[in-house]
């Protein structure tokens, strides 16, 4: 355990559960409903409103092998062909083999995806899909149609929930054992200001940490707070270097900064161009697959045909679709795209590549525990070694929903934990906060030195400048005793410079190109001295450390002395 809490009231009310999940988009309120189905009691947190994480925001859909002549290992072959030789086999071959039923239990739970006249799954392709495979809702609101069916399923089982509160950090016992949760409730409601849930598991599901950049996809509430909140707490992350940046974000100008409009790969999927400013199809020879490519590898494209042609932005040309196709198979993206003063129907709609999904996160196993015991993490949050150094496109909804029902499957196997007392830290540390007006620099920092393209120099400016922040914000707590007013702009922008300094010590520390992570220094893929995991922690000093894996397996995170088989009630 590192001792260190961010600076923060002491708790000022209290409740108990067996289990608190921080977090409501599919992971979350997936991992909600099963653990109460087993009769523990469940609490679940969310930063905003139950449907705002970025679950509702996700527009393509959930990849699985539904369709006729599909199959699990050909799901699996894409993926780690996407992940660029860093997936961890073991976890992809249960993403895919779980994943057909785990779609199924979803419809079951209320979810309604597009179905043909026949009463068939409708299903898509994107990038790196060599099948169709991609289940939808609403033309392009799948995540909308998945938060909706299961924030319903949650209210009908009547689960407790706290919305509108940032979680803090993590409670543990005298023996360093999960007890609980710190969190302040925002505005009004049953409880105001810090307070505390004391249960013996937490399943972080806090989403990503987009809003460490400048533009990107990820929703306002996306600010890194479970990668920090685990790090505090000792927990081990991996991968945080492999960024995923979408391809195709609708430009809104170089200086656009905040949540910017996605145009999902399903419209590349449906056969929608990338193509420069006199039209040519740029992406034709640099892949099999063309538009339809892994993620990096468009990205990539469309990054080097800015840069030859000295562009802002490249174009996506889906003329040919037609007016009603647009309005009925991708209304979302339509509306948003009139809604900025761009007709699809008749004209190219500008793109560019923005931050989008984080491959890496706080590291698990395949039952979703992490190195600390009794905390859990699914979704965008966790690492399971599914994505590697790429995710596959539709893969993210897929995770969140199998690893969910692997932890509450986990926890319902185990004996009931007695809720334990939470102990203070013997030294504790406590953070100093970040003041709210350095947000922009942070994001400013990491666009320019850690953004699609990378670099020794770019990588080590962004370090050196993030580094000072953190050390003057030091400074003025040792030497004045005094730092930012705690507070949830507060809070949100150190969890912001804790997950930047990680990021940019991991991609400075790899030395090559693998998948999202371009290095323009290293332009190669190196297999020898890189086909392994970076593993970050935090050490009680704040410094971080460093260290590589054997291989793309992962360490176990459960100890040896600890029984690795589910406890008999």
């Amino acid at each position: 355990m590192t001792g260190i809490r961010l600076t923060a009231p002491a708790p000022g009310w209290a409740i108990d559960a067996d289990v608190v999940v921080v977090g409501s988009g599919v992971a979350g309120l997936t991992a909600a409903l099963r653990c109460a189905a087993t009769g523990l009691s469940t609490v679940v947190v969310t930063k905003a409103r139950l449907d705002d994480g970025s679950t509702r925001w996700a527009q393509g859909g959930i990849a699985a092998a539904l369709g006729d002549g599909d199959t699990p290992e050909q799901h699996l072959d894409d993926t780690l062909v996407a992940g660029a030789g860093l997936c961890d086999e073991e976890a992809v071959r249960i993403l895919v083999t779980e994943g057909p039923d785990a779609v199924r239990r979803l419809i079951a739970t209320g979810a309604h995806f597009d179905t043909s006249e026949a009463g068939e799954i409708e299903l898509t392709r994107e990038g790196g899909h060599h099948r169709r495979r991609i289940a939808h809702a609403g033309g392009d609101a799948t995540g909308a149609e998945i938060s909706r069916a299961l924030v319903e399923a949650v209210r009908d089982a009547g689960l407790r929930t706290i919305e509108n509160a940032l979680v803090l950090d993590l409670l543990t016992d005298a023996e360093g054992r999960t007890a609980g949760i710190t969190l302040h409730v925002m505005g009004e409601g049953q409880h105001d200001g810090v307070g505390a849930v004391h249960a013996p598991t937490v399943v972080l599901a806090t989403g990503g940490m987009g809003q460490v950049f400048s533009a990107t996809t990820n929703p306002a509430v996306s600010t890194g707070d479970g990668v920090a909140l685990a790090l505090r707490a000792g927990a081990e992350v991996s991968d945080l270097e492999f960024v995923q940046f979408h391809p195709t974000v609708l430009f809104l100008g170089a200086d656009s900064e905040g949540q910017q409009p996605l145009v999902s790969e399903a419209v590349r999927g449906e056969g929608a161009h990338l193509v420069d400013a006199s039209g040519t199809r740029f992406m034709l020879g640099q892949h099999e697959l063309a538009e339809l490519a892994p993620r990096d590898i468009v990205a990539k494209g469309i990054m080097r045909r800015m840069q030859e042609q000295g562009a802002a932005h490249m174009y996506l040309d889906a003329r040919h679709f037609g007016a009603q196709m647009w309005e009925q198979r991708f209304p979302t993206i339509l509306a948003a795209c009139r809604a900025h003063g761009i007709e699809p129907v008749s004209e190219p709609i500008p793109v560019a590549p923005a931050a989008h999904y984080a491959s890496g996160g706080v590291r698990t196993d395949l039952r979703g525990r992490t190195t600390v015991p009794g905390l859990y993490a699914c979704g965008e949050v966790a690492c399971t070694g599914v994505h590697g150094a790429n995710r596959l496109a539709s893969n993210s909804l897929l995770e969140g929903l199998v690893f969910a029902e692997r932890i509450a499957a986990d926890i319902a196997s185990r004996a009931p934990l007695p809720a334990r007392a939470a102990a203070e830290p013997v030294s504790p540390s406590v953070l100093p906060l970040i003041a709210p007006e350095t947000r922009a620099d942070i994001q400013r920092i990491m666009s320019q030195g850690a953004g699609v393209l990378r670099s020794a120099d770019s990588l080590a400016g962004a370090a050196s400048a993030l580094d000072a922040v953190h050390r003057n914000a030091v400074q003025d707590q040792e030497g004045s005793g005094k730092t930012a007013e705690p507070g949830v702009e507060a809070w949100e922008t150190s969890n912001l410079l804790c997950v930047a300094r990680v990021l940019t010590t991991a991609a400075l520390e790899r030395e090559e190109t693998r998948g999202c992570h371009w290095r323009e220094d290293r332009p190669e893929r190196d297999d020898a001295d890189w086909r392994r995991h970076l593993v970050v922690r935090l050490a009680p000093d704040r410094s971080l450390v460093v260290r590589r894996t054997e291989s793309t397996a992962f360490d176990p995170t459960v100890p040896a002395t600890v029984p690795d088989a589910p406890r008999e009630p």
